[in-house]
């Protein structure tokens, strides 16, 4: 039988035992918030020229040396360009070339300065200040050299790189397939969101919670029903999803009483169990393991000890399973805002939010913290830990902590 294990052992066990869901290729359109698959380098300069950086004029420097207000140096222009238009003529002393934004800079030229900055007429520049050589260009291989690595395997797929992906002419994008998490829920009392409550019943929230959390970290939700405490039941569905998902999740029936069932039905599954209790408050009711080398997470029945486990020691393996390179979460440290009275027998867990005051990282706790206390968990962005054996905690005291 396991011991009861630190958070930090379950998280760690957790994070070994999972894989990748394997890869696919998608369209640029569609690579937004996914997980790139294989490591990206750059095959083109961005820009690919040296290109003006305002409307106005291109020419060389050493011509506006003397310039100033009482002698203006007046050059002859000899085109204009638009952008996407190639310069005809090379730039030579006395003379400018009328550009836009983004239009090429000619050769010869080696500044641009703004339409602002001059008086002009059709054919002429006339300039009141000397410039500096290089001046409001952007060159060739400013963004993006060729060569260079845009962002490596197991990188999320965000707006700059999709953005520079599309520079590089890149249309589709190697990115690693959502897992499907298949999920369950068991236990005699529940009904789903539906359905009328009766005497005893107690509408089914847990299973929206963790598909809302699921899809926001790049999953897809297979729900694979609702077993009541039946040990053939709830192993039936695990082998279910142990046939067409990648992991599976259950919720209810994790504890020690006698309609506790989920570890014998994942045992019946033919699972090998990795994690069975949890130091840690709450959520210490947990049991997790691995069959066909697919994991499967059994969550407490209680909806905010359910999503406490999930955030602290079960949502890392998820993110190696969408493929991500950096699955833990980002660490903080945050002073407490207001007091918590309770004492911390186990390391413990405050859901709450993070504000910020000058350079103070500021923690406000949820006003429910309990086990089943699910509304607690609206707009949760952070948790943070009491470390086991502390008593009451006092606003501004530095807590250990992580982002969601």
């Amino acid at each position: 039988m396991l011991k009861t294990m630190s958070w930090q052992q379950a998280r760690n066990a957790l994070l070994q035992a999972a894989g990748t869901a394997g890869s696919e290729t998608v369209a640029l359109e569609q690579c937004g918030g996914r997980v790139l698959a294989a490591d990206l380098t750059a095959r083109e300069d961005v820009p690919p020229f040296d290109r003006s950086a305002y409307d106005g004029y291109a020419l060389i420097a050493a011509d506006t040396r003397n310039a100033g207000r009482d002698n203006p140096v007046t050059l002859k222009v000899i085109e204009t360009l638009p952008a996407g238009k190639v310069p005809e003529t090379p730039v030579r002393s006395g003379q400018a070339v009328r550009l836009m934004t983004g239009a090429p800079v000619p050769e010869g030229a080696d500044t641009v300065i703004n339409y602002e900055r001059t008086e002009f007429t059709d054919d002429t520049v006339t300039l009141f200040e000397p410039l500096k050589s290089g001046a409001n260009i952007v060159r060739r291989g400013e963004d993006i050299l060729a060569g260079t690595v845009l962002a490596g395997s197991g990188s999320i797929i965000d707006p700059g790189l999709a953005g520079s992906l599309a520079a590089q002419g890149i249309t589709s994008v190697p990115v690693y397939r959502k897992p499907v998490i298949g999920l369950i829920s068991t236990g005699s009392e529940i009904v789903e969101s539906g359905s009328p409550v009766t005497a005893g019943k107690i509408r089914n929230s847990s299973r929206h919670a963790l598909t809302a959390l699921l899809v926001q970290e790049g999953c897809t939700v297979s729900w694979l029903g609702h077993a009541a405490d039946d040990t053939d039941a709830i192993t039936a569905l695990i082998r279910t999803g142990l046939s067409s998902c990648d992991a599976v999740i259950l919720t209810g029936g994790v504890s020690a009483g006698d309609w506790d069932l989920t570890p014998a039905a994942m045992l019946q599954a033919g699972a090998e169990l990795l994690v069975n209790g949890i130091a840690m408050k709450p959520g210490m009711a947990c049991v997790c393991g691995r069959a066909e080398e697919k994991l499967i997470f059994g969550l407490s029945g209680n909806p905010a000890s359910a999503f406490t486990t999930m955030c602290v020691c079960i949502l890392p393996a998820i993110r190696r399973l969408c493929g991500r390179s950096q699955p833990l979460p980002v660490s903080l440290q945050a002073e407490l805002a207001e007091d918590f009275n309770k004492p911390s027998r186990s390391d413990r867990f405050l859901r709450g939010r993070i504000s910020f005051a000058g350079n103070r990282v500021l923690f406000h706790p949820s006003s429910g913290q309990g086990n089943a206390v699910l509304s607690g968990v609206i707009g949760c962005d952070a948790f943070v830990m009491i470390p086991a054996g502390s008593g009451p905690v006092r606003a501004g005291e530095i807590l250990p902590g992580f982002m969601l």
